[in-house]
């Protein structure tokens, strides 16, 4: 058996100009971090007499051929790799799917990753990235882009410079232990309980860039060039420790992209945003991934503690995490020796 640890993220800025439809006209640039909530993937190979293929995720799959497989990011993998039999895929998250902290990209790159293992093949961050990419985007032609897998891979606080041909250039953010701690003391992040598939926010997006003919063309457009252009400014604040400044920078990030769609922010969202700005002291905020709901990002630099009750009492706890420095994992390799 191989176990794979794959970390979830937190978009800090440019989040949505890692599409094609933004990227191949203006290239694309996103300021992320991974974070202590992880993806677990377990490959067991079966006995021989067994030859069916078994996924295990929130359904249970027993099929005979790959063709067969409903879920399609566990199918193009295996199917990537070629292995077609007595193979078990089973998953655990320490976060719910559906919640804007990448877990379908951490759950493909895991995937790869164990499958990597299991073939005793290099396990190289960025080619695994670039695998899962190319599952979602060429092979399954889903409207995401390039972040969730390069970060997944990766880890730690990165920029992703892409170019107008989806290259990707990896710039790791050195980061101070102590604006660390800030970070996370007065960032807090909170639940929801609205799941969401990123899928059909982003796909909006993702035809509204495209095509020139429609009527929020342009606005999209003018947004996440706004958008990319905070992410830049949004790192330079961070790397200067400068977190309320760069809070303030978050708060006009989210209002460029809200301005994209109705579907990324929820009214009863919006009336709350507004009234912890005023109410007690946050200084920006934003849901976290595509939107339209999961976790809510509130900057809140004086009265954390009494945000925290407040939030509670809307039935949104607060989420502990910490950023994690490591990308994609074997943590466990218990692979039987009668297998070489």
């Amino acid at each position: 058996m191989i176990i794979t640890r794959t970390p979830f993220r937190i978009t800090l800025g440019g989040g949505g100009t890692d599409l094609p439809s933004f990227y191949e006209e203006h290239g694309g640039y996103v300021f992320t971090m991974a974070i202590n909530k992880f993806m677990y993937i377990m490959l067991n190979r079966r006995s021989v007499a067994d030859r069916k293929i078994v996924i295990r995720y929130s359904q249970v799959e027993t099929v005979s051929s790959i063709d067969e497989i409903r879920n399609p990011l566990a199918r193009e993998a295996l199917r990537m790799h070629n292995l077609r039999e007595n193979i078990e895929l089973t998953s655990i998250a320490d976060m719910p799917g559906k919640s804007g902290l990448g877990s379908s990209g951490s759950y493909l790159v895991g995937i790869l990753n164990a499958i990597r293992s299991y073939q005793q093949l290099p396990i190289d961050p960025m080619e695994i990235a670039a695998e899962a990419c190319r599952i979602e985007m060429d092979i399954l032609k889903e409207p995401v882009g390039k972040q969730d897998q390069y970060i997944a891979a990766l880890g730690g606080f990165r920029v992703l410079d892409i170019d107008k041909k989806g290259h990707v250039s990896v710039e790791t953010v050195p980061v101070d232990f102590s604006v660390i701690t800030e970070l996370v003391s007065k960032a807090r992040i909170y639940y929801t309980g609205v799941q969401r598939s990123a899928t059909a926010v982003l796909k909006t997006q993702d035809e509204a860039a495209r095509k020139a003919d429609r009527a929020d063309h342009k606005q999209v457009v003018d947004s996440l060039l706004r958008i990319k252009e905070l992410g830049k400014e949004i790192k330079a604040k961070f790397e200067q420790g400068d977190l309320d400044a760069f809070a303030t920078l978050m708060d006009e990030h989210w209002m460029n992209k809200r301005k994209m769609s109705k579907s990324i922010s929820l009214s009863t969202l919006d009336q709350l945003y507004d009234k912890v700005k005023k109410d007690y002291g946050v200084l920006g905020g934003k849901l976290i991934g595509a939107g339209g709901g999961g976790f809510l990002m509130l900057y809140c630099p004086d009265r954390a503690k009494e945000l925290d009750a407040f939030m509670a009492e809307e039935k949104m706890p607060r989420i502990d995490y910490f950023p994690s420095p490591q990308g994609t994992r074997v943590v466990s390799d218990l692979t039987p020796l009668d297998q070489f």
